[in-house]
């Protein structure tokens, strides 16, 4: 057992049992149900006038939402304390994280919403019920829901299951369900503007949202519109953030330097070189002079002369939204309704990174033969050497970064369509009513991006090859790598540096049908049911530049993806009481479901849940559920074609920056052929990743118990008018999770044990340096999670000074295990960071909020507790907090947040917010294992991030 973790959370507990209550926006079931009319809510597709469940479900109001000062519903969703790593907005993902192996693509400018830490793909995000589309990033086929697709503006709620429900909506609900209920009834018009900035003048938000509705003895209609644009935050601004790793300087620099850098044998001499111009060389000449004391032009190359790119980075990448939404429902006749539904919405972003490198030769390990192969002819006109640097014999590595190309910029436009239409009626059979819908949608998601600052190595092989060659090639002009900056000319650039343009979509078609109403009566009350059918369609496709698909692009080659799938699905739910107004307790229900899923792709699953809810008293209800579950395998893990992601990795057979000796064997070093001595040119290795058309579908078991407490001495009492506590524990089994092993898990498994499981996609240099990285996806072993959600809620009651609300959620994340194939343990697991994801202990969010006539406020704490990394090669330098056993610690975190807001009576009512977030300019702690900016952007705020903003909401 994990001390560490239930010390905490007995801690909590015995709050919970002493003084402190449930968060509000937790939906508890032992709530007394009022004559509702029967709805449907997430978690059963039974349509009832009770609300509550086996499963607890969060509701986040739009009031709540509000509170936050978010413009985004993944933002939202994300500061929830059960939310694991997820892309947003400060991901600055384009140029730097390659394409993961699910072939989904970067996502960049896209937001996500991950739950218990099972990654986004394994969360089914619908819209009133409804499957939403999956994103397209323009450089993949998603398998994730971009929630940057939907407008804040147009949300009414959001229903949070963080359980698995794939018996109730079939493949991707293993870790939970999001569902989006939009606006439907509303009367009159809203405008909302909202403005706000970094107190450092950058990172400024702003935007409007427009709302109307009307409604008639027959009929409602609502119409909303959003646009909301976001400036960047630039990586420079930040001192933490203005090299690859903080405290390092330009250790972890690039290789590929303005001025070059040359490592070559001069085959004249045997003599091996390390060499870069000095400063300010333009037209460098070589007299053969070796070893460090250098007379000529050059000198040999130190950490002094890396390249610095962090600081071409963002932090926060801009966009700019725009969304429009219309839902009309008519009345047919008293008992059926047709509803229409529509949205169209547009987004603009762009990422940027440094200016991209140019690396020849076996140690530039870019896995694309026209440059690790290449040969530098003697004859070009600026090649000083006066010999063919060869990478057959005697080339070993030149990085070159052609900063007169400007940096790498990706600009994005996703434009998101969607349709549906329905029926949806009751009618009277057999002395009971019968709920029943039908309903058909279309949606598509549709990417273009457009890179500027990337280069042709095709073009740039023939520039510094044979002038003949060049000068019978229409168009190209000899190319001058050697000279340092600037001396790359308007032509040369022309000749290698096109307009890279991708794009991809992803379409889902839709239809469902539904059935639901009472069985018979049993003593203990009505057996209720849910059937129904489910139709869907998956279409998908990624076509990148004709450039990439020939091998030519020198950034991250792919290769297109296209595929499509469908599935027919049938589930059928059971609520079936088993006593009322027993000794035993007040009542206790059972709940069944089973959903049958038939796929194209794959064949038939079968996938049950059961539940049991357990009315104890009037005032104390004990809940538990089982369920089993499946992911299919998406298009891009399917079909998605070889592509390259170009990763920070650590060679255990590489001396260390700071000369400290290889972790590695010798032994098993020298068996790889590796030199003694050698050191890693390059830290950033191209891993080849791709889909896999044999894989299986994902199969998991999610279960959850608990309890929900609304104790009578605290409901209308002279402390409390409503005190609540809500406990539940969560384990979630997945078997042949998709994905790929961690590539530096798998770098260390080959050195360490010499297995050709390991080893076979990994190939060296015969300078040692690894040359190429088969990474491919499978059907791992296992991911084993579990934990506690303890939240507590209480409402003070209204005195002179106002009203009071206290809102207290926390999770504790006990254990977190994943398992390959074969066995290799995953470096994932809690209290831990690893590259740009972390599983915390314990995140809690603690919020008081405040009423009094027109005016309220509220105070939010957010807190994630204390992580642990490897320092890697970091952990010669001071910034690595225990150097001795190379581990960083990524200290607790708390954020502090306020808003105050007051209400004029004027029209319909105009409100007045405003609000300070991070108010205490708390910086996120210092990550060396994140890829971009010094810390982990899925889990903090921006370094000195505090924000400030205003609201102005008008009703008429």
């Amino acid at each position: 057992m994990n001390t560490l973790h239930y010390r905490p959370l007995a801690a909590a507990v015995a709050l919970c049992l002493l003084s402190v209550p449930t968060l509000a926006t937790a939906q508890d079931a032992s709530r007394t149900p009022t004559d509702l009319d029967r709805v449907e809510v997430t978690g059963t597709r039974i349509k009832r006038a009770e609300v509550e469940g086996q499963v607890p479900i969060q509701t986040l109001t739009r009031s709540e939402i509000e509170r936050t000062g978010l413009n985004s519903i993944g933002e939202v969703l994300q500061q929830l304390t059960g939310s694991g790593s997820a892309l947003n907005a400060k991901f600055n993902s384009s140029g730097n994280f390659g394409f993961p192996p699910d072939g989904s693509g970067v996502g960049a400018g896209s937001a996500q919403v991950d739950l218990r830490h099972l990654g986004a793909k394994r969360v089914l995000v619908l819209v009133d019920g409804i499957r939403w589309v999956n994103e397209s990033s323009a450089s993949g086929v998603g398998a994730a829901t971009d929630l940057n697709t939907i407008p804040l503006a147009i949300v009414e709620r959001i229903e949070v299951l963080e359980d698995g429900a794939s018996s109730l909506y079939g493949s991707d609900a293993i870790a939970g369900v999001v569902n989006i209920i939009t606006r439907r009834e509303f009367d009159g018009g809203q405008v909302t503007l909202n403005y706000g900035e970094y107190t450092k003048g950058d990172g400024t938000q702003k935007g409007v949202d427009l709302a109307w509705g009307t409604s008639g003895d027959r009929y409602t209609l609502f119409l909303g519109a959003s646009w909301t644009k976001q400036d960047d935050v630039k990586a420079s601004s930040r001192e933490q953030s203005r090299y690859p790793i903080p405290g390092t300087g330009l250790s972890f620099g690039s290789s590929a330097t303005p001025t070059g850098r040359f490592m070559f044998t001069d085959p004249n001499t045997g003599i091996a070189y390390n060499i870069t111009p000095n400063n300010g060389a333009t037209n460098p000449t070589f007299n053969g002079v070796g070893g460090c004391d250098r007379t000529d032009d050059y000198h040999c190359f130190t950490t002094a002369d890396r390249f610095n790119f962090a600081e071409y980075n963002l932090l926060l990448t801009p966009s700019e939204r725009k969304g429009i939404f219309g839902q009309f429902r008519f009345d047919i006749t008293d008992n059926v309704q047709w509803y229409i539904k529509a949205l169209a919405n547009r987004r603009e972003s762009t990422n940027q990174a440094g200016p991209e490198p140019l690396f020849f030769g076996p140690d530039g390990a870019t896995g694309n033969p026209l440059a690790d192969n290449i040969v530098i002819s003697a004859l070009n006109p600026y090649n000083p050497f006066g010999f063919d640097l060869d990478s057959g014999s005697n080339l070993s590595m030149i990085g070159r970064r052609p900063v007169e190309g400007g940096p790498r910029i990706f600009e994005q436009e996703v434009n998101t369509t969607y349709f549906a239409t329905g029926l949806t009626g009751l009618f009277q059979a057999a002395d009971r009513s019968w709920s029943w819908d039908v309903n058909g949608m279309y949606s598509k998601n549709k990417a273009e991006q457009t890179n500027f600052g990337s280069y042709n190595i095709y073009n740039a092989n023939i520039a510094l090859g044979d002038p003949a060659v060049c000068a019978a090639t229409p168009g190209c002009v000899p190319l001058n790598i050697f000279g340092g900056p600037g001396t790359i000319t308007r032509q040369m650039l022309d000749w290698i540096q096109p307009v890279v343009r991708d794009r991809s979509q992803n379409e889902l078609s839709l239809f469902t049908a539904n059935l639901s109403s009472d069985l018979f009566t049993l003593p203990a009350g009505p057996v209720s049911f849910a059937t129904g059918y489910e139709y869907r369609k998956y279409e998908g496709e990624y076509q990148p530049d004709p450039i990439t698909v020939a091998g030519h692009y020198n950034g991250v080659p792919s290769l297109p993806t296209s595929g499509s799938y469908d599935v027919n699905e049938m589930y059928l739910e059971l609520a079936v009481p088993i006593f009322a107004n027993s000794p035993l307790g007040d009542k206790l229900d059972l709940s069944l479901a089973g959903r049958y899923s038939d796929y194209s792709t794959f064949g038939g699953e079968f996938t049950p849940k059961y539940g049991l809810r357990w009315q104890v008293t009037n005032d104390f209800v004990l809940r538990t559920s089982y369920a089993e579950g499946f992911r299919a395998p998406s298009i891009g893990e399917l079909y998605g074609s070889a592509a390259r992601a170009d990763l920070q990795l650590f060679d255990p057979c590489s001396v260390g920056l700071g000369g400290t000796p290889p972790r590695g064997s010798a032994a098993n070093c020298a068996a790889l052929g590796v030199p003694a001595g050698f050191q890693q040119a390059n830290s950033q290795i191209s891993v080849t990743t791709g889909g896999n058309d044999q894989l299986d579908p994902e199969t998991s078991r999610s279960f959850s118990a608990g309890f929900v407490w609304s104790p009578w001495f605290g409901n209308n009492a002279s402390w409390s008018e409503r005190f609540d506590v809500e406990v539940t524990f969560y384990r979630h089994n997945i078997e042949g999770a998709i994905q790929a092993i961690n590539a530096q898990t798998q770098l260390d498994l080959c050195v360490d044990t010499l297995d050709p499981l390991y080893c076979g996609g990994i190939t060296r240099a015969s300078t040692g340096a690894v040359s190429g990285f088969n990474n491919r996806l499978t059907n791992l072993g296992s991911i084993k999670t579990d934990g506690w959600d303890v939240d507590l809620f209480w409402t003070f009651p209204q005195s002179d000074i106002g009203q009071f609300k206290l809102g207290w959620q926390n999770t504790f994340v006990g254990r977190y295990e994943a398992v390959g194939a074969a066995g290799q343990r995953q470096p994932q697991e809690p209290g831990v960071e690893v590259t740009d994801s972390s599983i915390p202990e314990w995140t809690s969010n603690a919020s008081l909020s405040w009423n009094l006539g027109n005016w309220n406020a509220s105070w939010t704490v957010r807190h994630i507790s204390k992580l642990t990394e490897e320092c890697g090669d970091a952990a010669a330098f001071p910034v690595c907090s225990d150097q001795v056993a190379g581990t960083n610690e990524l200290a607790a975190t708390t954020y502090n947040d306020f808003q105050v807001g007051y209400k004029f009576d004027w029209m319909k009512g105009l409100q007045l917010s405003a609000g300070l977030n991070n108010a205490f300019d708390k910086d996120p702690p210092i990550c060396l294992s994140c890829s971009l900016n010094g810390y982990d952007a899925s889990t903090y705020d921006i370094p000195r991030g505090r924000y400030w903003y205003v609201r102005a909401d008008l009703r008429f």
